[in-house]
């Protein structure tokens, strides 16, 4: 089995670096090396971090001036000398056959540069409800084809749990730094590269939800950060698509149009809107007309992009196109 790298950048987290690294270190798979890239951290993460080092000589420590996840995880990359490398977080566990099942996969499956899994919620449900609700969305996106129609609606991945070939690294590039939550940006430049993405359909992580965790503190990856990035890509997609067709909005209220209205920016033309609400049909928004959905132009004149992100929309938007004709992946993508 090839050696995995295992890249681990930490920051200020002496209380779950030990069970982190504790996980790693169970592992079915005895062939890996595990990267902590030490972020400048100020409450002892660094001693811990050294202590656990001295003591298995697979673990390198790799301390620098807090600079941020995007710096930690590029000085990572960097130092890496496995053929595969794996991500993992700080306050994360990885099951112990994770490193096996993941790399056997990758070797298996020569088409595949990525490779996920399915992961534990491993925070308060009831407290954080739509946290628990978008990791049981990411373990129903498992196939190549369910990520690649899934880039859209959110990122497909759990950050911690995907191991990929580090060739990619090289011949897509990394982690980039910029307002935008990092993770997401490179699986949708690698998929726009053709990157072959899947799951293993295992639970092999436990997600943790803690309230310091950087999706729930940082702007850059609030939901307007996220789709600013996600107009960048699927105005690209739309584009490769649209072959002289007409591009459709599905929704028409004032969060879903100022949304798509992002996809302009990119030199998208928004032709009109599809809502199912009778009030607003006929209604004009900057010009452009509102209809049902019965009303929609045929596919070989429109493309649609669904927007609505209230909780089962995508599911009725898709039954309704599908049914009309439509094929998703062609003629509609979901975007929200």
């Amino acid at each position: 089995m090839p050696l995995v790298s295992v890249v681990l950048p930490v920051f200020n987290a002496a209380g779950t670096l030990p069970a982190a690294v504790a996980s790693i270190q169970r592992q079915t798979l005895a062939d890996w090396e595990l990267l902590v890239v030490e972020d400048g951290s100020v409450d002892g993460t660094l001693g811990i971090a050294m202590g656990l080092a001295r003591c298995d000589s697979r673990i390198r420590v790799l301390p620098q001036a807090h600079g941020g996840i995007v710096a930690a995880l590029q000085r990572g990359m960097s130092e890496a000398r496995g053929t595969f490398i794996a991500r993992m977080d700080a306050d994360d566990v990885s099951h112990p056959n994770r490193l096996q099942t993941q790399a056997a996969f990758l070797q298996a499956h020569a088409e595949i540069g990525l490779v996920s899994c399915l992961v534990a919620y491993g925070g308060e449900r009831a407290a954080n409800e739509g946290y628990a609700l978008h990791v049981d969305w990411l373990n129903t996106v498992c196939t190549p084809a369910a990520i690649r129609l899934n880039r859209f609606v959110e990122s497909p991945l759990a950050h911690p749990s995907v191991m990929f070939r580090r060739d990619l690294l090289a011949q897509h590039g990394g982690y980039a730094a910029g307002d935008f939550p990092e993770d997401y940006e490179l699986w949708l430049r690698w998929l726009e590269a053709g990157v072959g993405m899947a799951k293993v359909p295992e639970i092999l992580l436990t997600w943790q939800d803690g309230a310091q965790r950087l999706s729930r503190t940082d702007a850059r990856y609030g939901y307007e950060a996220f789709y600013a990035l996600k107009a960048h890509y699927l105005a690209r997609e739309v584009q490769r698509l649209l072959s002289g067709r007409d591009l459709w909005i599905w929704g028409a209220g004032r969060p879903t149009r100022v949304r798509a209205e992002q996809l302009t920016g990119h030199g998208m033309r928004i032709s009109g809107y599809i809502d199912i609400d009778p009030r607003k049909a006929g209604r004009r928004f900057q010009g452009r007309v509102t209809v049902l959905p019965p009303d929609i132009p045929a596919r070989e004149t429109a493309f649609v992009a669904g927007y609505v992100a209230k909780r089962g929309a995508r599911e009725l938007i898709r039954a309704q196109l599908c049914a009309r004709g439509f094929v998703e992946g062609r003629d509609f993508l979901m975007a929200a």
